[in-house]
C-alpha cells in the first residue's frame, strides 16, 4: 500500500445528517493510508452514532464539545485547527455550512473552521428541497468563493425518502478528493493528460467476447496520481472492474476499435498520453448475431487484427507531445519493450512483467522497469503501482524539462 496520507494530519467534522455512519469508513481509509485523523462531533450527530466508534477507528480521542475534559489541551480548536493538513466536514448540514458562511462560532467544529488555515473540503448531506434552498445555495456559493472546495452531493433517494439531490459522496469519492487537495504537489498544473485504461472486449456473440484479465487498477493509479500533480485527466476506458477517480473526465468504451476512434480523435487536444489499456490485439472477423449453440462439433473463430492505437499516436504526434506505452511480456522483457518504443515512437515504456508469480493483472504490485529512448532502468523491480505511477510522472516531468 502507497501510504499517500503518511505524516498528514486530517480534522474530520460529523455533523448530525443520517449519513454519519458513512464518516466512519472515511475515517478508517484515511487512519489505513497513514493519516492521523481527529474526529469532531456535534451534538446532532451524537445522536446518530456513537463517539467511541470513531475513538476506535481514529485511536484519537473524538471531541464531542467546547468544554470537556482537556484530553487533547484547553484550546484544542486553534492547536489542532492550526496544525491540519486538511478539514473535512462529512456529512455536511445546511446549518454546518450556515455557521461557517456567516462567521458564526458556537460549538467546536464551527469554531475550528474559523480559526483553520487548512484547505477546508465539504460533503453535503440532507433533503433535496433543504439543499435547493436559494439560502443554502446562497452559502455554498459563499464558501465556494472562499476558496473551500466541495464534493457531491449525489442525486438519488434519500433518507426522507425524496429523491433528489441531497445523498452524501460515497466515502470513497471523498477519500480520493482528499488525497490530492491533501498532497499539493502541482507540477503538472495546466496540463491535459489522456490515459486508456482497462481491458477491452471483442463480441463473438451477444453473450461471448474475447478479452484479457486486466482490471483497470494501474489506469485509476495513474489518474489519481495525475490529479494530485494538478493536471486535468481524461480516461478512456474498457469494462475495467475498478471504479475511476470521481474527479476524471470519463469515457467508457467496449471494443479495440471503439477505444481507438475516440483516442485518437481526442489526442490533438493533450499534451500527454499514457496507454495502460490492454487493448485486444484481435476481433472476431464475422460476431454472430445469435447465441451460438454447442452441438458437439468443432467452431473455429476467424480473427482480424485490431488497429494499433499507440503506433498510429506515435505517427500524429507533435513534438511537443509526449506519449507514454507499457509493454507486458512473458519473456525477453527488456528486448520486446526496447523494439516497441522504438517502432511506436514513444518517449517512455513501461515493460512490466507478466504471467507466473508476476502476473501484474488485478494485482496492486507491478514488476516492471522504464526505458526512454536515451536510458533505462537497470533492472526491473517488483513495486506496488502507486509506487509505480509516482515514479512514472517523475520521468513524464524530467522528460517535460529537458526539451
Amino acid at each position: 500500500m502507497c501510504l499517500s496520507f503518511q505524516n498528514r494530519v486530517v480534522l474530520l467534522g460529523v455533523s448530525g445528517s443520517i449519513s454519519a455512519y458513512k464518516a466512519c469508513e472515511l475515517c478508517s481509509r484515511m487512519v489505513q493510508n497513514g493519516a492521523k485523523v481527529y474526529v469532531a462531533m456535534t451534538e446532532s450527530a451524537q445522536k446518530l452514532i456513537g463517539p467511541a466508534t470513531f475513538e476506535s477507528l481514529s485511536g484519537n480521542p473524538v471531541i464531542t464539545g467546547m468544554f470537556e475534559p482537556y484530553t487533547l489541551g484547553p484550546l484544542s480548536h486553534i492547536s489542532l485547527s492550526h496544525e491540519a493538513n486538511l478539514f473535512i466536514v462529512a456529512p455536511a448540514t445546511a446549518n454546518i455550512m450556515a455557521k461557517c458562511a456567516h462567521g458564526i462560532a458556537d460549538d467546536w467544529i464551527s469554531t475550528a473552521l474559523l480559526a483553520t488555515n487548512a484547505p477546508i473540503l465539504w460533503a453535503p448531506a440532507m433533503n433535496p428541497q433543504m439543499y435547493l434552498n436559494p439560502a443554502t445555495q446562497a452559502n455554498i456559493a459563499l464558501l465556494k468563493e472562499r476558496g473551500h472546495f466541495f464534493i457531491g452531493p449525489e442525486t438519488g433517494k434519500t433518507a426522507c425518502g425524496e429523491i433528489g439531490p441531497g445523498r452524501m459522496a460515497e466515502p470513497t469519492n471523498i477519500f480520493e478528493y482528499a488525497d490530492i487537495l491533501i498532497n499539493p504537489t502541482k507540477d503538472f498544473q495546466g496540463k491535459k493528460i489522456l490515459i486508456t485504461s482497462g481491458p477491452t472486449q471483442e463480441p463473438i456473440d451477444p453473450v461471448r467476447y474475447i478479452s484479457n484479465r486486466s482490471s483497470g487498477k494501474m489506469g485509476k493509479a495513474l489518474a489519481m496520481e495525475a490529479l494530485r500533480r494538478g493536471a486535468k485527466v481524461t480516461v478512456i476506458s474498457g469494462p475495467a472492474s475498478e471504479p475511476l477517480p470521481y474527479h476524471a473526465e470519463k469515457i467508457f468504451v467496449r471494443t479495440a476499435q471503439e477505444m481507438y476512434e475516440e483516442t485518437v480523435k481526442r489526442f490533438p487536444e493533450y499534451d500527454i498520453f499514457i496507454g495502460s489499456a490492454a487493448v485486444a490485439d484481435y476481433a472476431i472477423k464475422d460476431p454472430m448475431d445469435e447465441k451460438h449453440k454447442r452441438n458437439g462439433s468443432m467452431h473455429y473463430l476467424e480473427l482480424i487484427p485490431n488497429p494499433d492505437i499507440i503506433k498510429k499516436l506515435g505517427e500524429i504526434k507533435k513534438c511537443e507531445q509526449i506519449t507514454v506505452g507499457f509493454a507486458a511480456e512473458t519473456h525477453r522483457l527488456i528486448e520486446y519493450a526496447q523494439e516497441k518504443l522504438k517502432r511506436k515512437n514513444l518517449d517512455l515504456i513501461i515493460a512490466n512483467q507478466v504471467g507466473g508469480e508476476n502476473c501484474a493483472f488485478g494485482s496492486d504490485y507491478v514488476y516492471a522497469l522504464m526505458i526512454t529512448p536515451h536510458s533505462q532502468d537497470d533492472k526491473p523491480e517488483l513495486i506496488p503501482k502507486e509506487e509505480l505511477t509516482h515514479r512514472i510522472f517523475n520521468r513524464i516531468g524530467e522528460i517535460l524539462n529537458n526539451r
